[in-house]
């Protein structure tokens, strides 16, 4: 019942998502908000709400222009499931917009195996990557996605192997101009955030450590799903399929080596998850497994949401 409302693109399950989005967000800082909040920080729970939106719609164009789903509205369920498991990540401003830059540039990342315009995707890409830097370090990995997809598609030009340090280099010179000219605390700001923390010992509640370890299992059984079935999904989309894994894995490494280390950390890996979920769900299977996939996953989502209330 549940998948089959989400089988196919419509209004109307693309609506219940966004209810959902809003209602997710409201009901959070409804519960969090301080009745001296000033304006400013108002305008920055909307902001965050307009970038979450952007993520949603970013990650669905992703799959709906590579292949990787059948014009259904499951990654944008997925991507606010994982959402709601992990609410407080809507009061990390600067967490959400490396992360929209991120999901910029996996958009033109992933598009390269159509080999049109390939210089001009992997500069983009490699551009996006660098701005997402100056808001949280760390997601500065996600350029090895980028080394990866040229890997795949395009090693054999060698200019392209040195279009990403030259958008380093653009990024760069552009933030310390920028930085000298109105505040050079920038530049100790990014430099502080370069150090790395592999500890995992944040846990100040029984929440955190439950939905970190529910979020890893399901985490595992979707990405064991896709790479035992690869070989039976059509050849031309197997390097986007392992450029969508590498992202999640990527992601999780921006989790493990950043320092103040907390859940919200996690929000690199929703999109590639909520990819990898939808070529599970889509896979010809027994309907009533997909059920219980997905059931199981909306219980969770909203076991732990309401649990950080």
């Amino acid at each position: 019942m549940i998948t089959s409302l989400f089988r196919k693109s419509t209004p109307l399950n693309y609506s219940l998502v966004i209810i959902g989005l809003v209602f997710t967000f409201f009901l959070y800082f409804l519960r969090h908000v301080t009745p001296k909040e000033s304006d400013a920080n108002l305008l920055i729970r909307l902001v965050s709400l307009g970038l979450v939106f952007g993520f949603v719609f970013l990650a669905n164009f992703v799959v709906k222009k590579n292949g990787i789903s059948k014009d259904s509205a499951y990654t944008v369920l997925f991507f606010w499931l994982f959402l709601m498991a992990f609410p407080s990540v809507l009061s990390q401003p600067l967490l959400l917009i490396s992360n929209f830059f991120i999901l910029l540039a996996t958009r033109r990342i992933v598009s390269l195996h159509s080999l049109k315009d390939p210089k001009e995707k992997i500069f983009d890409a490699s551009l996006w990557v660098f701005i997402a830097a100056l808001f949280h370090f760390w997601s500065i990995l996600f350029i090895v996605l980028i080394f990866i997809s040229i890997l795949f598609h395009v090693a054999r030009d060698y200019r392209n192997w040195f279009l990403p340090p030259i958008a380093f280099l653009s990024v760069a010179v552009v933030f310390v101009f920028i930085s000298l000219f109105f505040n050079t605390g920038w530049i100790q700001m990014l430099l502080a955030q370069s150090i790395y923390d592999f500890k995992i010992d944040y846990f100040t509640k029984a929440y955190q450590n439950i939905t970190l370890s529910i979020y890893a299992t399901i985490a595992l059984f979707f990405v064991a799903s896709l790479l035992f079935s690869l070989s039976n999904r059509p050849l031309i989309l197997h390097p986007t399929y392992k450029k969508v894994i590498s992202a999640f894995f990527i992601g999780l490494a921006v989790y493990f080596i950043s320092p103040n280390k907390s859940n919200d950390l996690l929000v690199f890996s929703f999109a590639p998850l909520a990819m990898i979920a939808t070529a599970h769900i889509e896979m010809p299977q027994v309907q009533w497994k997909k059920e219980v996939v997905l059931a199981l996953l909306i219980l969770f989502s909203f076991v732990a949401f309401f649990t950080q209330l």
